[in-house]
């Protein structure tokens, strides 16, 4: 998994590649077309929660791959949502729920749950699914110790959480 991580870095700027050849084909009325063309471009976007900041990810309009959107103030949530989804179509967004492993609650899921409740009447329209998170903020640092990241670097909570929120979203993107 921590190898797939540093893949989606460098498979980030060959989907860019794809996505200019595609729409040339679509601007020259070619009858060429991709059997890898999404539905309507819409992304998904992953939410790794936190009380103080929150990570996200998104995946590319055709929905192959999870790439770190950034790390967000938790405070300023909301009011980035907001900003996000008036640019970018967005069709599901999924969020870490924190579990210990007899699936009971942690400290952390009250967060969480009001999160989602607030999100789910600021957009009502727009569905959210919970997947479990448990042990993701240790893979991200595992994730970046792999990477060859200096000690400093692998200290920034704000990359782990952003790291997390891709690892959460390109398994999930793996099951589906």
């Amino acid at each position: 998994m921590n190898l797939l991580i540093a893949i989606c870095f460098k498979v980030e700027s060959l989907l860019t590649i794809f996505y200019k050849m595609n729409d040339e084909i679509s601007n020259n009325n070619s009858s060429l077309s991709s059997p890898f063309r999404g539905t309507g471009g819409s992304r998904i976007l992953s939410i790794d929660y936190g009380r103080k900041r929150t990570g996200l990810a998104v995946t590319d309009p055709l929905k192959i791959i999870a790439t770190g959107l950034g790390t967000v103030e938790t405070p300023k949530l909301m009011t980035f949502l907001k900003e996000y989804f008036s640019k970018e179509p967005v069709e599901l967004v999924i969020i870490g729920m924190p579990t210990n492993w007899d699936d009971s609650a942690t400290h952390a899921t009250p967060l969480v749950e009001k999160f989602i409740k607030e999100f789910q009447k600021a957009f009502p329209s727009l569905p959210i699914k919970t997947v479990d998170e448990r042990y993701t903020s240790k893979l991200a640092s595992q994730a970046m110790l792999e990477m060859g990241l200096k000690k400093k670097q692998r200290r920034d909570k704000g990359m782990i959480d952003e790291i997390a929120a891709t690892m959460m979203l390109q398994e999930w993107l793996n099951k589906v």
